[in-house]
């Protein structure tokens, strides 16, 4: 995966999407492209195999924003971690984590500790960043016994299908992402911002663009404005790339939600996203844009040994309830910076 920064210019995208038709991808209806591997290749020459199709692999996210590998066999974080850096080079680390991912190995993650039972919503990783990956290396270890999918959005179409006046709105204004980092649900903000100290989270805070506040208890608020809407830093294409959605109040649990508000107050809760001006997003709202990303997804169940790459640009993605014990790992890689997508709003960061 080409970084943007490299002197990859969108004229040159239109030769390596030629070079898709080298890949014989099944192709159908509300799936992912699949690409199936029918003879068998040892762990040791993952990589080689990866790297003699590197080139047809980039040109097929291009076109599509993800590919399905099946039949690889990658079964453990050593294959997964030898794919996904084979394919990404730099690793990004993960920063302002709202929930806990474990390390499984070299650059190998978990997928983020969520309750089985309930969905994760549409959203691009590190979508909040000044910095971000544009390549997602996804591997399943174990597969569920049912549900438990993986679903994909295209972010092109989302935005098409969304209603113009929600998207000039978020456009002009972008988004924020309010938090309340406590001791009693999600992460500290230790942990969250990699740092030890009060001066190290301001520090931090400054040199990203987020505002912050202390509060009395010794908790620290921020929030931070973003694009709603910014362009893929290979193609130019707008797409529609945040986490409005998901860290909103009203994709929470009705329960969940008036729980957390009896605890913390409206201005306490652990996560919530606004407009860029402040002013609060509406269930509605929520609720249409939601219905939009359903309309669009992609699924297919996942099986053991299975590489899902995902344009983390292109595509949004999801996780579903599931039954049963799921194991899934993650690279994220091909960092991205935010000042290479056209955003619509540039925070102003400490030098």
């Amino acid at each position: 995966m080409t970084h943007p920064s490299e002197p990859a210019a969108l004229e040159e995208t239109a030769a390596p999407l030629g070079r898709a038709a080298e890949l014989d991808l099944e192709l159908a209806p509300g799936k992912p492209p699949i690409l199936r591997v029918v003879e068998s290749v040892a762990p040791g020459h993952l990589p080689e195999w990866i790297g003699e199709r590197a080139d047809a692999l980039e040109a097929a996210l291009l076109q599509h924003g993800a590919v399905l590998i099946r039949g690889l066999g990658v079964r453990d974080a050593v294959a997964l971690g030898g794919v996904g850096e084979r394919l990404s080079g730099t690793v990004v680390p993960e920063r302002e984590a709202f929930a806990r991912r474990r390390p499984l190995g070299g650059p190998v993650v978990s997928s983020l500790e969520w309750p089985p039972d309930q969905p994760m919503c549409m959203h691009h990783e590190l979508s909040y960043g000044l910095e971000f990956p544009q390549l997602l290396t996804i591997g399943c270890f174990t597969a569920p016994a049912r549900g438990g999918i993986t679903g994909l959005a295209d972010a092109q179409a989302v935005l098409a299908h969304l209603p113009e006046p929600l998207v000039t709105r978020f456009t002009e204004q972008g988004w924020s992402l309010v938090r309340a980092y406590n001791d009693l649900v999600g992460v500290s903000w230790q942990e969250a911002l990699g740092v030890a100290d009060r001066a190290a989270a301001e520090a931090y805070c400054r040199a990203n663009g987020t505002d912050f506040a202390w509060q009395p208890d010794g908790g620290l608020h921020t929030t931070q404005r973003r694009s709603a809407v910014i362009r893929h830093p290979r193609t130019g294409d707008r797409v529609w790339f945040n986490q409005i959605a998901f860290l909103n109040e009203w994709t929470m649990e009705p329960a969940v939600r008036e729980y957390l508000v009896m605890q913390f107050g409206e201005r306490g809760l652990p996560f919530n996203t606004r407009y860029g001006d402040g002013s609060p997003i509406d269930a509605e709202t929520v609720r249409i844009i939601n219905d939009v990303y359903e309309a669009s997804t992609l699924r297919e169940p996942w099986q053991v040994g299975d590489v899902l790459l995902v344009d983390n640009v292109r595509m949004a993605h999801s996780r579903e309830p599931y039954g049963g014990q799921r194991e899934v790992g993650m690279v994220l890689g091909a960092p991205v910076r935010l000042a290479d997508c056209s955003p619509t709003h540039r925070p102003a960061v400490a030098s």
